[in-house]
């Protein structure tokens, strides 16, 4: 795999997973992780600052997930709006595990259509 440098934003960000539980961290981790290989494989140019905005959208994400799981679902939909998620958002109790996933596959889709 040659130099992981890149992967320091996301495996030395201590934040990015603060309130997360353990299965939802490493989703979203490992989701990270696999996104910025891609990007540094494509493209090592403009791979740090794709990785630098994944970083953001994951640190935003992750916010959102672990407001919803506290029941702060005001401040979770007013993160969504600010973040300008475009997903389906969740409107009603949902399984933290299960909303990471559903928002990391939303957010695949969206950075895969973006490189079209």
């Amino acid at each position: 795999m040659g130099s992981m440098a890149h992967l320091a934003p996301i495996l030395h960000d201590d934040a990015l997973t603060r309130n997360l539980g353990d299965e939802e961290a490493r989703i979203l981790v490992e989701w990270m992780i696999d996104w910025a290989e891609r990007f540094t494989a494509e493209d090592p140019a403009t791979g740090p600052e794709r990785i630098h905005r994944l970083w953001r959208r994951g640190r935003a994400l992750a916010r959102f997930v672990s407001l919803w799981e506290a029941a702060e679902h005001g401040a979770a939909l007013q993160l969504a709006a600010s973040e300008q998620f475009d997903g389906p958002l969740p409107n009603g109790p949902v399984d933290s595990c299960t909303l990471m996933q559903r928002l990391l596959r939303f957010e695949s889709r969206r950075i895969s259509e973006q490189a079209a």
